[in-house]
């Protein structure tokens, strides 16, 4: 990839109390789960659609009608919920932290694919999968031990709840950390 040709993405911006827990949860328990790149924590996010490279017109174009639509939404809660992973049970690529189901993320997201998909950018048709990556590449002879899987909770055990109210737009720079570097932002 030219230095010129990033990859582009919607996705949750975290506040920073969000990327300031699950870092040091990361902290506590990275020993015992020995994946081969950890995500830096001003990276984590959660991702709303992946667009790839975009021309810079219709990404502009794009990014006006996002900022349009989200002028007219209302911040919502989330509240972290399990840890997870993508890829093989025994030797996983993605290690990530889960939210709790939610009908406001799930709305925005479909909103937000929508006129994506409106403006001929070719997306990732999985389903969503609401997750916050921690990290990449299981790096061990041991079977990842997915029976242990903790819930996030506060100190206090209970639950960790966050309001979201941002939205960014982020570039990929592969050769930096960390390598999100946010393009536009929208706060509603």
């Amino acid at each position: 990839m030219t230095d010129n040709k990033h990859h582009y993405f919607f996705a949750i911006k975290l506040p920073n109390e969000v990327k300031t827990f699950l870092n040091r949860w990361v902290q506590m328990h990275n020993t015992q789960y020995p994946f081969k790149r950890w995500v830096h924590p001003e990276d984590y996010h959660i991702t709303l659609a992946f667009l790839g490279f975009v021309e810079k017109n219709l990404l502009e174009k794009v990014q006006n009608q996002v900022g349009d639509m989200l002028k007219h939404e209302d911040s919502f809660d989330l509240t972290l919920d399990e840890i997870g992973t993508f890829g093989s049970k025994k030797s996983p690529r993605i290690f990530w932290a889960g939210v709790k189901e939610s009908e406001e993320l799930n709305l925005l997201q479909k909103k937000i694919f929508k006129i994506c998909l409106e403006s001929n950018l070719n997306l990732d048709k999985k389903p969503f999968n609401p997750h916050i990556t921690l990290a990449r590449k299981w790096e061990s002879n041991q079977v990842f031990p997915s029976e242990k899987m903790p819930l996030l909770k506060n100190s206090e055990d209970g639950d960790f709840s966050f309001t979201v109210s941002e939205i960014a737009l982020y570039e990929t720079h592969l050769n930096r950390t960390p390598k999100y570097k946010e393009y536009a932002l929208y706060t509603f």
